[in-house]
């Protein structure tokens, strides 16, 4: 049994401090982004609103910014002081829901294609205004800038634009 779990584990590329239950209970398909406003629905912290901060895939949980606050005792050490400091913990992923940017309420939320081909998160649930759900501006920024110079392993420009086969002659066809 162990060796079975040992494979599961190195499948679903997960902490090995996570049972192999919860292994298989990681949700595939994330609604929430970094950056999403949020109302958290449970804990002591409920009914707040708040911006995600960080989203922690490998254990299904969320930061929500200045929310669920907890206590943390950090020994001094070599360029740092000590002392008891207040650190946003985790919370769990179902335990916060989308707020609809129309009527300002928490919605679940939905995926929907558009005519032109694009895909858009959608509110969802009773009392929702079926709206669209923008993408958080923080996702649209680059961390690291595209590079503007070309290095040594690109592709010239010349090359990328020269026509290599003509569909009408069939010209550049490789023969089989």
């Amino acid at each position: 049994m162990k060796h079975y779990l040992l494979k599961v584990y190195h499948k679903l590329k997960v902490n090995r401090t996570m049972g192999w239950k919860a292994a298989q209970k990681l949700i595939r398909h994330w609604k929430v982004l970094r950056g999403d406003n949020v109302m958290i629905i449970r804990g002591k912290d409920k009914g707040e609103t708040g911006t995600i901060k960080r989203v922690i895939r490998s254990q299904n949980r969320v930061i929500v910014e200045g929310k669920n606050l907890v206590k943390k005792h950090i020994k001094q050490g070599q360029g740092h002081e000590g002392g008891i400091f207040a650190v946003e913990a985790p919370i769990h992923a179902s335990n916060v829901q989308v707020i609809d940017p129309v009527t300002g309420k928490p919605c679940k939320v939905g995926v929907k294609y558009l005519e032109d081909g694009t895909k858009v998160r959608v509110s969802r649930g009773i009392g929702a205004s079926e709206s669209i759900i923008p993408r958080p501006e923080i996702l649209k920024i680059r961390t690291t800038p595209r590079p503007t110079v070309l290095g040594p392993k690109d592709t010239p420009m010349d090359l990328v634009l020269e026509k290599t086969y003509d569909p009408k002659t069939g010209r550049g066809m490789p023969e089989l």
